[in-house]
């Protein structure tokens, strides 16, 4: 079973005030990928700036295509993606 993670690191020095409310959008946005059924797990980076998105059954390419749309994109300092084989 293929995954992709997507590392995600944001600009925290230009974070706009309208903060919360980009969060708030970018938690619906995941949580409808999550029902769909293609976003297998989200972890949040512990120093905050950022998150770790684990995909499945995608490939690399939508990946990347899905994240253009999330709306801490526009705020990310860095994307990293990584394919995966599941072994358990």
């Amino acid at each position: 079973m293929n995954r992709v993670q997507a590392i995600l690191t944001l600009d925290m020095e230009n974070i706009p005030a309208n903060f919360p409310e980009i969060i708030k959008h970018e938690q619906e946005v995941v949580a409808n990928w999550k029902e769909a059924g293609i976003l297998e797990s989200l972890y949040l980076r512990k120093e905050k700036n950022g998150a770790i998105l684990i995909f499945k059954d995608l490939e690399e390419e939508k990946v990347k295509e899905l994240m253009t749309t999330l709306p801490l994109y526009k705020l990310k300092k860095s994307i990293e993606y990584l394919n995966l084989i599941k072994q358990f």
